[in-house]
């Protein structure tokens, strides 16, 4: 039994503000489920969603519950610096768009190896590609996870492992159901209408903190100084979590290289492009997105400092979720108990919508990219795909619920970092040789995409993220392993985009340059024409 006494809130409120906005998602699933007819139904929702529904959709898939519960958090405990996420990752967003987002959706048909093996050896790019698809989606769920359990077990009073392990298994059977039932068209409904809930929502708390401080940001920006009289000024200036010391400025450069340069290589953010029927909307969803996005951002400097300003550091720091919990204590001390609930459900929304575009990402890797084109070589119907996909799914999301449990109290911002540092160094590299470097070929491929992705996780487990990460005043661990006599680590940095990403891009061309295959003209002047132009994307075919 789930303890239900909780210091903020009422319980009762807060379990039937969920349980109403679970219902209403789910009966949105079963609707849109009744359209799965076809493979392309389900992987990309039939390409039938126009730019702006797919815009707002996209800012539904990008905002996660680490931009809203995690950004919070991240600056009501550590001020600049914590900003510095937001920044990062609407940076980011707009390398993907510049970079890479419309020459791949024009390119490819489901997944994103559908582009890396356009021009390459089909087998062995395609096998690399699901993988590294697979890699970056469970780190991206370790983190929506980790929010799930810290933020339910808030409402609740759960503050014993135990009782959140439960709530984060609740969650991902509900993540399961969503792709089983809903596949692409059901999730996208979920995030449309999560996206819209959340940036009102942040929205009417972003205006409500102003509004106590006369709409005066320095008088706000004041007021989190003198409730911080650990950090004090510091919380307005650079330094107050990555200034410190020379490693921990070193670890900031290798934070901002994995959020400016992860998000092009996202595979669940860039199969959201495969759900429009051409070009020309997918330019429309790009500037929807990049309007929701940017302003949701902006929400979030003033969520932050809002949250160490009336609720505090300390209470933050004591509360279930820790960091993560900073947005739904702020809620609850500007519209008490309702908005706690109302708030709580659109940040639980956020969770089980990321979730399901995760799963049903991994999941059509795996159906589409390992099952279909390299165990059966091609010759399997689209049903028998979807099928597999659903299997997937089910397996995806109990190393979810394990995974998350590991993870839990973890601050969900960070984790993301660590999923974008897996894109950026096992993706990114092969996305734009592929797309820009005729020379470029399958041993490059395979070297860009296994080097990125081993020497990343590597780097991950070897570094105080895992264990060995201890706090000085406190002497508690910071690290996944909470025994703190356990530690085996020797990396020193958190996040490990400095070393990981550069080596990847090293790596690609340095098989390139050593392979004797010979360059394939006609295939890449096929794929530069698709790129630019979108002809052809629709029938994309294995060659």
């Amino acid at each position: 039994m789930l303890p239900m006494a909780t210091d903020i809130g009422n319980p009762t409120v807060n379990i039937v503000i969920f349980a109403l906005f679970v219902l209403a998602t789910l009966g949105i699933v079963f609707r849109a489920s009744r359209n799965n007819k076809t493979a392309a139904d389900f992987y990309a929702g039939g390409r039938s969603f126009t730019g702006p529904q797919n815009g707002i959709a996209i800012a539904g898939d990008y905002l996660s519950a680490a931009s809203f519960l995690g950004i919070a958090g991240a600056i009501a405990l550590n001020g600049y610096d914590g900003f510095l996420y937001s920044i990062g990752f609407l940076v980011a967003w707009l390398v993907a768009l510049l970079l890479v987002a419309e020459l791949l959706r024009n390119t490819g048909r489901f997944t994103m190896a559908d582009v890396l093996s356009f021009r390459l050896k089909q087998r062995p790019v395609r096998m690399a590609a699901a993988i590294s698809t697979l890699g970056v989606c469970f780190f991206y769920l370790l983190a929506q996870m980790a929010g799930a359990g810290g933020l339910v077990a808030l409402l609740l009073g759960v503050s014993n492992r135990a009782g959140q392990s439960i709530v984060i298994a609740v969650v991902g059977i509900l993540m399961i159901t969503y792709v089983l039932v809903g596949g692409m068209k059901g999730t996208t409904w979920v995030q449309i209408v999560k996206a819209v809930l959340l940036v009102i929502g942040a929205g009417i708390m972003t205006i409500w903190v102003l509004a106590k401080y006369s709409f005066n940001l320095s008088s706000l920006l004041g007021a989190a100084v003198d409730k911080s009289p650990a950090a004090g000024e510091k919380l307005l200036s650079p330094g107050l979590q990555y200034g410190l010391t020379g490693v921990t400025k070193l670890d900031f450069i290798s934070l901002a290289l994995a959020l400016v340069l992860g998000t092009a290589g996202l595979p669940h953010v860039l199969m959201r492009f495969y759900t429009v029927p051409d070009s020309k909307e997918a330019r429309r969803s790009v500037s929807w997105a990049i309007w929701i996005i940017g302003i949701f951002y902006l929400f979030t400097l003033v969520l932050g400092y809002g949250a160490a300003a009336i609720v505090g550091p300390d209470r933050i720091k004591a509360a279930p979720g820790k960091a993560n919990s900073a947005a739904p204590l702020l809620a609850f001390e500007l519209g008490g108990e309702v908005l706690l609930g109302v708030i709580s459900a659109v940040a639980f929304a956020t969770i089980l919508a990321v979730v399901a575009g995760l799963t049903i990402t991994a999941s059509t890797s795996f159906a589409h990219d390992i099952y279909g084109q390299i165990i059966k070589k091609g010759q399997i119907s689209g049903d028998g795909e979807v099928r597999v996909a659903r299997y997937t799914a089910v397996v995806i999301g109990i190393v979810a619920i394990v995974g998350g449990i590991f993870a839990n109290g973890q601050n969900i911002a960070f984790l993301v970092a660590l999923a974008f540092a897996v894109a950026a160094s096992a993706n990114l590299p092969t996305i734009l040789y592929s797309l820009f470097w005729r020379r470029f070929n399958t041993r490059g491929a395979l070297w860009s995409i296994y080097g990125g992705l081993s020497s990343t996780i590597i780097l991950i487990i070897f570094s105080p993220v895992v264990s060995g990460k201890v706090d000085k005043k406190t002497g508690a661990s910071l690290s996944m392993i909470t025994d703190t006599s356990i530690d085996f680590h020797w990396f020193p940095l958190d996040n490990p985009g400095i070393v990981s990403i550069p080596l990847a891009f090293l790596l690609g061309w340095l098989g390139t340059i050593t392979s004797k295959e010979p360059v394939d003209v006609d295939r890449f002047a096929e794929m530069e024409v698709r790129s630019l132009t979108g002809a052809g994307a629709e029938k994309a075919v294995p060659h």
